[in-house]
């Protein structure tokens, strides 16, 4: 069975990870959604967790602001690099589909965390080029030890449940 790379999207505003390809959509169950998956059809249902996005932005959610904040503070880059770096230093592992970054990218930009700008790349294309700013980096800081927190719990949990 192949290894697919982890991919986060977004279905009707719930945030969603998978490690698979996706045949079809099932239905919405609580906070969480059920689709079918495309191992030749085989019927095979996998669950992906997630919340509808409201005010307090869920794991999911969280996760990729972290993982965008955590990639632009290694430099600015356009959201095609973001998503290129996400998937090359994740070892191809993640993949942050582009329904789900650009608007994260928006809603980072609105709130302040980041700041973009049109530039013209090495490539003689036009791209809106996002940066971090003084908050995002502050906000960085901040879910980077809220992260190691959590990993760290969860790895208790693992070793001695």
């Amino acid at each position: 069975m192949p290894t697919w790379p982890i991919i986060l999207f977004k279905i009707n505003d719930i945030n969603c990870l998978t490690d698979a390809p996706m045949h079809r959509f099932g239905t919405k169950v609580g906070s969480a959604i059920e689709f079918v998956l495309d191992s030749a059809t085989s019927g095979k249902y996998h669950r992906c967790l997630g919340e509808l996005v409201g005010k307090k932005p869920d794991a999911l959610q969280g996760t990729l602001d972290l993982l965008i904040l955590k990639i632009l503070s290694r430099g600015p880059q356009h959201g095609y690099g973001i998503a290129a770096s996400i998937e090359a230093v994740s070892d191809d592992v993640l993949r942050v589909e582009e329904g789900s970054l650009y608007p994260a990218l928006h809603r980072m930009e609105q709130s302040g965390l980041i700041a973009a700008e049109w530039q013209i790349t090495e490539n003689k294309r036009r791209a809106r080029i996002y940066r971090l700013t003084p908050a995002g980096q502050k906000a960085l800081d901040e879910e980077q030890e809220k992260w190691g927190r959590l990993t760290k719990a969860v790895a208790k949990v693992l070793r001695f449940a």
